[in-house]
C-alpha cells in the first residue's frame, strides 16, 4: 500500500492587498507583521549583532545595503528615537488627528510565494503570501520602519503596550521582484525631490546617471586578491555613506568612484559635475556612451586592480579628490582627449610609478590634505577644492606638488 502525500500548502505571511500596478500593491498590515517582515535596520548595522545572526538575516543585510543608506553615526540614525515618539504620541492620542506616517515603501527582492484571484469581484483586493525567509527592504521610509522596531521592542518605554500597538495598521507600497537597480532608481526618485539626502550619495543610486552606472560597472569587473581567493571589489565600495568610517569593511565610497568616473570622461570639466547627473547626451564631443564606456571602464578597472593593495589599505588613492585627480589624468589618454595634451596609457603608467599613496604629511599636505597641529592628515576638501591640485602633481613631476608626491 501506498500513502499519498497530502497536496502541498503554500507557507507565509500572507497580506491583503490591492495591484496598482503589474508589479506593485498597496494594503496595510500590522505593526507585529512589519517587524517580522522587515529585520532591524538598526540590528544589521551592529556588526556583533550581524556575525551571531540567521544566514538569512545577514542575506538581507546585504540586499539592505544596496539600496539604503546608513543609519549608524547618521542625521538618519538620530532622527529614530525623535520618530518613534511621535508615533507613540499619535497611537497614544495626544496629537489628536493631526499627525501621519506616510506609506512605507517596501521592496520584495523575488516573485511572491502566491497571489490569489480577487476576493470579491471587482474590488482588485487580492491575498498575497510571501515565503519565509524572503528578503523585504524597506527602500523608503526605513526610519519609520526602525521607529516600529523600537516601539515593538519595548512599548513601555513609550507608554504603550503591546495591546495598544495591536490596534494600529501600517500603510505600504510593495514593489515585486524588481531588479536592484530598479530599487536603487525608486530610492533615488522619492528621495531627491525631499531634503535629508546628500546631493552626492543620492547621485550614487541614480541608475539614470551615466556616471553613475559606470561606476558601478567598473566596481562589478574588479576582481581583488585576498589571501588568494579572487573577491568582487564591489565588496569594498560602500554607496550608503559619504564617507568610509574606520571600521567599515569597505575602503572607498561610490561617490569617490563616481567622481573618478566623470573626470575620466571629462577631465578637469568634470570636476564641477561631480553633483550633477551626467546624460548620455552631453558627453565630450567626438565620443558615444557606447565608446566612453568600452574605453574608460576597462581602464579604470586595470588602474584600480593595478592599484588593489593601496585601495585595500585605504591610502591617500581612495580619497575622493585624489581620484578625482587621478581621473583627470586618465583622461588624456582617452580617444576624445584635447590632441595637444593627450598621451598614451604607458606614458601614465610611468607618471604614477613613483608615487607615494601612503597617507603621510610630507607626501600629500599642501595637494590633497591639509596636516594639523598634531601631523594628522585632513582629506575632507572636497573634489572641486583639491581634484585640480591633485591632477597637476600627477602629470607634473618637475613642479613643486609633483615632487613632494614622489618624495623629492
Amino acid at each position: 500500500m501506498t500513502i499519498t502525500m497530502p497536496t502541498a500548502v503554500i507557507e507565509g505571511t500572507q497580506l491583503t492587498v490591492m495591484p496598482f500596478r503589474t508589479d506593485a500593491v498597496i494594503g496595510t498590515m500590522s505593526v507585529a507583521t512589519l517587524v517580522q517582515l522587515v529585520p532591524s535596520p538598526c540590528r544589521e548595522e551592529d556588526t556583533k549583532t550581524l556575525k551571531a545572526a540567521s544566514g538569512a538575516v545577514r542575506r538581507h543585510a546585504e540586499l539592505r545595503a544596496l539600496v539604503q543608506r546608513a543609519l549608524k553615526s547618521t542625521q538618519k540614525g538620530k532622527n529614530v528615537g525623535s520618530y518613534a515618539e511621535y508615533i507613540a504620541d499619535g497611537v497614544k492620542g495626544e496629537l489628536g488627528a493631526g499627525w501621519s506616517t506616510p506609506p512605507v515603501t517596501f521592496w520584495h527582492a523575488g516573485p511572491l510565494a502566491a497571489l490569489s484571484d480577487e476576493l470579491l469581484p471587482g474590488t482588485g483586493l487580492r491575498t498575497l503570501t510571501i515565503a519565509p525567509g524572503t528578503s523585504v527592504v524597506a527602500i523608503d521610509g526605513e526610519t519609520q520602519t526602525t521607529a516600529w522596531h523600537e516601539l515593538y521592542d519595548d512599548p513601555e518605554r513609550y507608554g504603550l503596550t503591546y495591546g495598544d500597538l495591536a490596534q494600529v495598521r501600517v500603510p505600504f507600497e510593495l514593489y515585486v521582484d524588481l531588479s536592484v537597480a530598479d530599487a536603487r532608481q525608486i530610492f533615488y526618485d522619492r528621495n531627491v525631490q525631499g531634503v535629508a539626502v546628500a546631493k552626492n550619495l543620492a547621485m550614487s543610486m541614480d541608475q539614470r546617471d551615466f556616471a553613475t552606472r559606470l561606476a558601478h560597472r567598473v566596481a562589478e569587473v574588479v576582481k581583488v586578491d585576498i589571501d588568494g581567493r579572487l573577491v568582487p571589489f564591489t565588496k569594498f565600495v560602500n554607496a550608503s555613506k559619504r564617507q568610509v568610517g574606520k571600521t567599515d569593511p569597505e575602503v572607498v565610497t561610490l561617490s569617490a568612484l563616481r567622481a573618478l568616473v566623470i573626470t575620466a570622461v571629462y577631465g578637469k570639466g568634470g570636476l564641477s559635475r561631480s553633483a550633477e547627473t551626467v546624460h548620455e547626451d552631453e558627453l565630450p564631443a567626438a565620443s558615444t556612451a557606447e565608446q566612453v564606456e568600452q574605453y574608460v571602464v576597462p581602464v579604470l578597472a586595470r588602474l584600480i586592480a593595478g592599484h588593489s593593495a593601496h585601495f585595500l589599505s585605504r591610502s591617500a588613492l581612495t580619497a575622493p579628490a585624489v581620484l578625482a585627480g587621478l581621473g583627470i589624468a586618465v583622461h588624456h589618454t582617452t580617444p576624445w582627449a584635447d590632441p595637444a595634451h593627450a598621451m598614451g596609457g604607458d606614458a601614465l603608467e610611468r607618471l604614477l610609478g613613483g608615487i607615494h599613496w601612503e597617507r603621510e604629511a610630507r607626501y600629500w599636505d599642501g595637494v590633497a590634505a591639509k596636516a594639523g597641529a598634531s601631523g594628522r592628515l585632513n582629506f575632507s576638501g572636497g573634489v572641486k577644492d583639491s581634484g585640480g591640485r591633485v591632477a597637476d602633481a600627477l602629470l607634473y613631476p618637475g613642479t613643486e606638488a609633483g615632487r613632494r608626491i614622489r618624495g623629492q
